[in-house]
């Protein structure tokens, strides 16, 4: 039996009973936090992106996060063991498209593209999920959804356009560009296909997601390695390591995963559209960039449109 995850949190399994902290009640904050931990993942890609190679960066992100996950919840894991075997095709399918090939061309794209544009090809996210979702499992979508969508859409090309529409006439693209396109598809439907996830506890998913998707990029890591491009023991590398390990790949996708079981990933797509609002703050924390006022104007229509989307009309 799997999770509908159109479905409110009172129709949903008991699965959702797993989550007993306080905050994995609440979607928006969940949602929230998920694309804060993915900005910074962008952020740590940019610049480990010519340093650390990219199949060893995926690897880790995932191998890591795997072997934690077993020594935290091996008891639970084994409880749900025979679940797990009864859905292990939608696992894998789960695994290697929000998992591994997701992560692997990530890291591959941010190699060859630059922020501007990563932020325009992001806000791709909540119209795929509209589409993939209508086309594979005959989604409704609402005019209130579209319109929180289409406004949310438009803040993020005022903030990447700075407010000039030259700016976006100027845009270049890339072959880079294209696989950032492509892996925005691979993750909307990943998470079209959450729905479908089976009923086991959070930790026993995400460690099943870890196993695969590391076992996914491992041969592509070998290849790499055997090519002469190994990691180096540098402070970079271990920073990155340990972030990607951590935030982007266990907490991101636990808040997301959760995010989305409660209502839907239609109304959970336009939260993608905070990455670029906290690449922006962030940027300018680290970098001493002051706020212009086509940011403020951005991020009020992103909000908004989140707002909008996420929310049920009543």
């Amino acid at each position: 039996m799997a999770i509908d995850a159109r479905k409110t949190p009172s129709e949903n399994p008991p699965a959702a009973r797993h989550w007993t902290v306080r905050g994995f009640a609440n979607p928006y904050l969940l949602l929230a936090l998920a694309s804060l931990f993915w900005s910074g993942n962008h952020i740590v890609g940019r610049a480990a992106g010519g340093h650390v190679p990219s199949m060893a960066l995926s690897t880790a992100r995932w191998l890591i996060p795997a072997v934690v996950l077993w020594m935290v919840a091996h008891r639970q894991i084994r409880r749900d063991w025979p679940t797990i075997r009864a859905h292990w095709k939608m696992m894998l399918w789960l695994g290697l498209t929000g998992g591994a090939l997701f992560t692997a061309l990530q890291y591959i794209g941010l190699k060859y593209t630059s922020a501007l544009n990563v932020s325009v090809l992001n806000s791709l996210v909540p119209v795929l999920i509209v589409a993939i979702g209508a086309l594979l499992f005959r989604d409704r979508v609402s005019l209130r959804q579209t319109g929180g969508i289409a406004i949310s859409l438009f803040g993020v090309l005022v903030i990447v356009a700075q407010g000039q529409l030259e700016t976006l006439k100027a845009l270049g693209f890339n072959w880079g560009d294209l696989i950032i396109v492509f892996n925005m598809i691979v993750f909307a439907v990943y998470a079209v296909y959450l729905r479908q996830r089976p009923q086991i506890h959070p930790l026993s998913f995400l460690f099943v997601l870890a196993v695969i998707s590391s076992a996914g990029t491992l041969p592509f890591f070998i290849a790499e390695s055997l090519s002469g491009d190994t990691l180096q023991p540098t402070w970079l590398t271990v920073m990155s390591i340990a972030y990607v390990s951590i935030f982007p790949s266990v907490l991101a996708f636990a808040a997301w995963n959760r995010g989305v079981e409660l209502i839907g990933a239609n109304r959970a797509g336009p939260f993608v559209h905070l990455v670029p609002v906290y690449t922006a703050l962030v940027a300018g924390a680290l970098l001493g960039e002051h706020l212009a006022v086509f940011h403020v104007a951005g991020f009020v229509l992103i909000i908004a449109g989140v707002w909008l989307a996420a929310h049920k009309a009543g």
